[in-house]
């Protein structure tokens, strides 16, 4: 490398760190700028012209410079990641939730790279990957040493084409054939459970999260009273910040939700509730969660516990506690930087812990057994009746109360129970 071209690495290496956005905060709250140590960059500068002249494969000035801000930011912790201009566009359409891929949201967890969660409705849920798997292999490439948004980018692609993921689970391995396709995910679902219970699905918090949810409220309303809730948040990864604020404050009224804290000013920040959102204030609750709920969802959990709101139900959640801030940069590229923890009403931070539910009640499939025989009394030959004209029970009715809700999602079977006894209890 000639010294122009030194010089020229040099200044741009320089360019990029010496305005950054945050700034170093003195005593007397003065910013001031840190010296850049003259030693390191000059040992960048030595690096890149030892890359530039010597590795096995040609590489562009610009790639080489892409790969050194991307390790620079990717080994602060798994979240925070350098995107140039077009990887920008791709993360922005990952939050809007409109991309064509396998759908599954995956952090590095011990240097593995580990599904959070399958998006509902995605390819990948459809073929049974699940929360905890871990991705050994893309197509015939070994996930070792890549970066996250080369992950990101092998698993997306053209609508129609195939991807395969090679799978630990339980230590075997499993084989995985997918087929890319337009993952628009409606995040919110919703429907009937039966004696005024509703059943609020959300997926992932995407950025209409909260207006999607108020407005499946409103719909429910008009069909019925809504006599408990059953929110479901098992398998969401999370997403917009905002949004579970939003979802909170539909059953709190009033006192904090959320807040943030980290080493500057525009870290710190707090979200309380309003009572003009709030539109299920005393409704019985409860909230099912589980290991691939991650981030806002436990935002959320977090919060209606903190609040003694609902009964929290499920089993731990993933403990994913901070706060990425995604800063444009002035020639187009970003960096989406770790610049927070959050922590519940109560001071908790959930980072590397996570909830720990009210109710841990693990996903089980439930047997029964054959050629079970009983009775009850409205069986007998010549049994008195109710006496105040109650419907009378026999064995059968019995067994369609289990039905097909405990067999299918115990879990939510489950929560349904619970709901049940709310309204009893709160009238103690």
């Amino acid at each position: 490398m000639n010294n122009t071209l030194r010089r020229q690495v040099s200044f741009i290496f320089i360019a990029l760190l010496a305005q950054p956005v945050f700034a170093a905060q003195t005593p007397e709250g003065n910013q001031e700028k840190s010296k850049l140590p003259s030693a390191e960059i000059q040992s960048f500068v030595e690096t890149f012209e030892t890359i530039r002249e010597g590795y096995v494969e040609e590489m562009s000035d610009q790639d080489i410079l892409n790969k050194a801000l991307k390790g620079m930011v990717s080994g602060l912790d798994p979240h925070s990641e350098y995107f140039t201009k077009e990887e920008l566009v791709d993360f922005n359409e990952l939050t809007s939730g409109n991309y064509a891929g396998v759908g599954v949201e995956v952090e590095m967890k011990d240097k593995r790279l580990t599904i959070v969660a399958p998006v509902d409705g995605s390819a990948a849920a459809e073929a049974g990957i699940l929360a905890g798997d871990v991705i050994v292999k893309i197509d015939n490439t070994l996930i070792t040493d890549l970066g996250m948004q080369d992950i990101v980018t092998m698993m997306r692609g053209e609508v129609g084409t195939t991807v395969t993921l090679d799978i630990e689970r339980d230590g075997e391995i499993k084989h995985f054939e997918l087929v890319r396709r337009l993952v628009e995910d409606a995040s919110v679902t919703d429907k009937w459970l039966g004696e005024g219970i509703a059943y609020f699905r959300i997926s992932q918090f995407q950025g209409d999260s909260s207006e999607e949810f108020h407005l499946a409220i409103d719909k429910l309303k008009k069909e019925n009273k809504i006599q408990g809730v059953v929110l479901d948040l098992r398998n969401n990864p999370g997403g917009v910040l905002q949004s579970a604020v939003g979802v909170v404050d539909a059953f709190i009224d009033t006192g904090m939700i959320v807040y943030t804290n980290g080493r500057h000013d525009m870290s710190k920040s707090q979200f309380t509730a309003t009572e003009k959102n709030t539109k299920l204030a005393n409704t019985p609750l409860v909230v099912l969660v589980n290991e691939g709920s991650a981030s806002a969802s436990e935002i959320v959990a977090g919060a209606l516990q903190d609040h003694q709101r609902a009964v929290i139900m499920g089993t731990e959640t993933f403990g994913k506690g901070s706060v990425q801030t995604v800063i444009p940069l002035s020639h187009g590229d970003a960096v989406k930087l770790t610049t927070a923890l959050y922590y519940t009403p109560n001071g908790r931070s959930i980072q590397a812990q996570g909830i720990t539910p009210d109710l841990v009640v693990p996903q089980a499939t439930l047997t029964f057994e054959k050629g079970q025989f009983f009775v009850k009394e409205a069986e007998l030959k010549g049994h008195l009746g109710n006496g105040t004209g109650g419907e009378e029970r026999t064995s059968s009715d019995v067994k369609s109360d289990i039905g097909e809700l405990a067999k299918t999602d115990f879990q939510l079977y489950q929560a349904v129970t619970i709901l049940k006894t709310l309204p009893k209890l709160s009238h103690k």
